[in-house]
């Protein structure tokens, strides 16, 4: 199986460690970036603080179940874009269909096959759109092509000179499409620095990152007070 964008991080929520060891081996063999957590609490902090493109939960977990973590996770404005896959024992309909009439993307019963679980996950990243297309080296958005092997940009085919650090920007933008991503999770991300200085850089690259594309950089949506956000598509009238 080919290795999946290392950008796409999956949080796996499970308070059975060996299921929790047994998800996050195959899932972060194909490349994935894969964190933890053991309670839904647990899993509710770290999905506001670091957005992952999908949580993998468990329904049944000590104090917060899983079906009150989807449900948070649907009522908050930064988290309801998370793609989630419900795994769980519990195989009576009633609660598969509570788990999908509250949001869930799909539902696995264990015991499960690792590999079904890898290739659903797969599916549903590419169903949502959280995820850029495995084993694509350029992205096409509208006027915007993004070759990620060669690390060249163009839009409306002529090409467009960036800076590594530009670059780097931009992609990490294209591959979370359509999700918000904060100033600190963008110097995270990009600049490998803390998220709590500097955050001015973002903005300043951001605009020369937008003046580089001509059109194409009105697809960066300014977020007030959060970040940024690649739009799916052109804007009305661009």
């Amino acid at each position: 199986m080919q290795a999946a964008p290392s950008t796409e991080r999956i949080l796996v929520v499970d308070d059975e460690p060996e299921i929790v060891a047994l998800v996050t081996y195959h899932l972060a063999k194909i490349g994935y970036r894969v964190a933890t957590a053991a309670t839904g609490q647990e899993a509710l902090d770290h999905a506001r603080r670091e957005r992952p493109s999908l949580i993998v939960l468990d329904l049944m977990l000590p104090g917060i179940s899983g079906f009150d973590v989807l449900e948070q996770l649907r009522a908050d404005e930064s988290t309801r874009d998370i793609a989630v896959l419900m795994l769980t024992a519990r195989r009576e309909e009633p609660d598969r269909i509570r788990g999908l009439s509250l949001g869930a993307d799909d539902y696995l019963t264990k015991p499960f096959s690792p590999a079904e679980l890898v290739l659903r996950v797969g599916a549903i990243l590419r169903r949502t759109g959280n995820a850029a297309p495995v084993n694509a080296d350029t992205l096409v958005l509208g006027p915007l092509h993004v070759d990620r092997a060669a690390m060249s940009v163009k839009v409306e085919g002529q090409d467009v000179e960036l800076t590594p650090t530009e670059f780097k920007l931009l992609l990490t933008l294209v591959e979370r499409r359509g999700r918000v991503q904060g100033r600190g999770l963008l110097l995270e991300t990009v600049w490998d620095a803390a998220p709590d200085i500097q955050t001015r850089t973002v903005d300043m690259h951001v605009q020369r990152l937008r003046t580089k594309l001509g059109a194409a950089g009105d697809m960066i949506e300014t977020v007030r007070g959060f970040g940024y956000r690649f739009r799916a598509a052109m804007p009305r009238g661009g």
